[in-house]
């Protein structure tokens, strides 16, 4: 069942991983090998992730203004400086585990896609451990309702008294799909991090060569290992989940809301989202100021105001 808990809507204070980690694999688009090293980062710093390129190390913070629109992922670029591609996975499971401040290094300019999924990232943060900092933890608590809207593609951004999603799509041979539920943790390892990116897979191919030619990096490192290649209503393999589809869309619309640099309170309801469409609904929000605040919350869940 899932109520709503008494209290806060998450932790009080900022944390940080208590370990730095490792992972390596290829790029999901790219295909290109990677290494990938989180470490801890001092309270405020946020998550920034680095890239060193002819001995200069470049900083790129996972927020917002930072992202640029890429096929199929979330990439993000500070200026001419270099690209970070496809962070969605890492970034919900550190949102989720509630990770506020961490620098990702990395060799290449893409993430390791791993399995597909956020789970092998959970796996990673978990042994890793969580440590607590001597700063309060600020949310972005919403106020008044924020609706963006591309076509069928439809977003709303709501008050609640926690981080809840709604997320709906509609896929041949699948029908609707529909997932809910509250964002934390623990819900997020068991309902949404093991759901993997999903296509059908008879455009796997053409997105392959419009890739080419438009010397776009697309799909280039995809196969049934590292995706949901969907065929009819099942995956080659399977599915994790009947609907994983739809949970993956969950997942990814955590990561990309993890670009609003603080932690959210309130609730999304998401028709058939996507990458550039999660970001619209995010730019609309932060672009409205009266209809969002920045707070603190004490033991018993009552909020102070902080700057923004």
């Amino acid at each position: 069942m899932d109520e709503r808990r008494p209290g806060p809507p998450g932790p009080l204070r900022e944390a940080t991983v208590a370990a730095a980690f490792e992972a390596s694999g290829h790029g999901l688009h790219t295909a290109k090998p990677v290494t990938v090293r989180v470490s801890p980062a001092p309270a405020a710093h946020g998550v920034v992730f680095r890239r060193r390129l002819k001995g200069a190390a470049h900083d790129v913070p996972a927020l917002w203004p930072n992202r640029r629109s890429r096929p199929l992922c979330t990439a993000l670029q500070v200026g001419e400086g270099p690209l970070v591609r496809t962070v969605e996975h890492l970034l919900a499971a550190l949102s989720a585990a509630a990770i506020d401040n961490a620098l990702v290094e990395l060799d290449a300019e893409e993430l390791p896609i791993l399995d597909g999924s956020a789970e092998p990232w959970c796996a990673l943060i978990e042994q890793a451990g969580r440590v607590e900092q001597d700063r309060r933890r600020r949310y972005i608590r919403i106020r008044k309702r924020v609706r963006y809207q591309h076509g069928v593609h439809k977003q709303t951004a709501e008050p609640a008294p926690e981080f809840r999603i709604y997320s709906a799509v509609t896929l041949s041979h699948f029908g609707q799909l529909r997932w809910e539920g509250r964002i934390d943790a623990q819900s997020f390892r068991r309902e949404l991090a093991a759901s993997r990116s999903f296509g059908r897979l008879k455009w796997a191919l053409p997105g392959k060569i419009v890739g080419f030619f438009r010397r776009e990096p697309v799909l280039r490192g995809a196969h049934a290992g590292n995706t949901a290649a969907l065929w009819g209503k099942d995956a080659i393999g399977g599915l994790r989940f009947p609907d994983e589809p739809v949970r993956h869309r969950a997942l990814d619309l955590v990561g990309d809301l993890a670009l609003a640099g603080m932690p959210i309170v309130g609730k999304m309801i998401a028709i058939r989202p996507g990458h550039e469409h999660n970001y619209g609904l995010l730019e609309a929000l932060m672009k409205t100021p009266d209809a969002w605040d920045v707070v603190s919350y004490d033991e018993t869940g009552k909020p102070t105001r902080r700057p923004g």
